[in-house]
């Protein structure tokens, strides 16, 4: 089966639009109506005027399309596609922690569930927390969760002192310095660029700091011709679309491959895809005051944005 014809088919009967995140297998970006990071994603869900939202993303992705798009179906290709930094948060433990600092506001990284969310002030992506935080008052107590890599780059950045969450992405704070300057002995012009998710040490030694949008951006219109990558795999695909005369090197996990593949992501794939669109299952649903409570940190956090003009 040609599986890129039959989804083309399937997503104009059912009048669907296609979602990915950088981090998905190439040919289901190359057929998505949009690819893009945690902040864009979310815009688009939020603006969709169509039946159904097809998301190749992870579980939290989707649920939060569903919160911004209650009336419109949303599927994900697989319901396994869970995210190991919003497992990092549980919410009966989070709860518990947030009552400890009851004079606390909590921003919270959009890459948590839907349950988290309803007990954030507001929301964050990787490519505007920094400028969230700095949208309060310096003396303002700020709770940040789930990403402790995260947050502490915004608390270096910013100079604040926000209470960080425990957590972390499996998939960034695993990265080495000891396998990035492997690679800078290898590749001794190439820029080292890295996501904020990844470990204080490794967000020293790069040239550049920034979201997957960020990077991407970066990468287009920096004068350097090659880079070394300290994110996932998948970011370079559009990298290499947008500068195919450049050169990129991910930072491998470890020894036995040259990548760094999130292993949620992976599990969607064209045939599952496919079956999604066909099936119009496997569906997110929530509850309707789950969605109520979630909306509010997530509209703010959209409304913060288009004031401080970051989409």
């Amino acid at each position: 089966m040609n599986y890129r014809e039959e989804i083309i088919k399937l997503k104009k009967e059912k009048n669907a639009l296609i979602l990915a995140h950088y981090y998905q297998v190439d040919e289901i970006q190359d057929i998505a109506d949009y690819v893009g990071d945690s902040l864009g994603l979310s815009q688009k869900a939020a603006e969709a005027d169509v039946d159904m939202i097809v998301f190749a993303g992870v579980h939290f992705m989707a649920e939060t399309a569903k919160i911004l798009n209650p009336n419109t179906k949303v599927v994900l290709p697989d319901l396994e596609a869970g995210c190991s930094l919003a497992d990092s948060c549980p919410y009966d433990d989070f709860v518990a922690f947030k009552a400890q600092y009851p004079d606390h506001i909590v921003i919270s990284y959009i890459n948590t569930s839907a349950a988290i969310k309803t007990v954030s002030d507001v929301i964050c992506t990787s490519g505007n927390a920094v400028q969230i935080v700095n949208s309060f008052p310096k003396d303002q107590k700020i709770i940040f969760a789930p990403d402790r890599n995260l947050g502490g780059y915004v608390n270096r950045v910013t100079g604040r002192n926000m209470v960080l969450w425990e957590g972390a992405c499996e998939v960034h704070d695993i990265l080495t310095t000891e396998a990035i300057f492997k690679l800078k002995d290898e590749h001794p012009k190439a820029k080292i660029i890295a996501h904020p998710e990844c470990q204080a040490t490794i967000l020293e030694a790069a040239d550049f700091v920034g979201s997957t949008t960020g990077l991407l951006k970066f990468t287009k219109n920096d004068d350097a011709q090659e880079y070394i990558v300290a994110t996932e795999s998948g970011i370079l695909h559009q990298m290499y679309l947008d500068s195919p005369e450049k050169k990129f090197h991910v930072v491998p996990s470890d020894d036995t491959c040259s990548c760094n593949d999130c292993p949620y992501m992976k599990l969607n794939t064209m045939e599952k895809l496919y079956l999604a669109l066909k099936n119009e299952k496997p569906s997110v649903s929530l509850e309707p005051e789950i969605i109520e409570l979630a909306r509010k940190p997530i509209e703010r956090m959209l409304e913060l944005s288009k004031k401080l003009k970051l989409i």
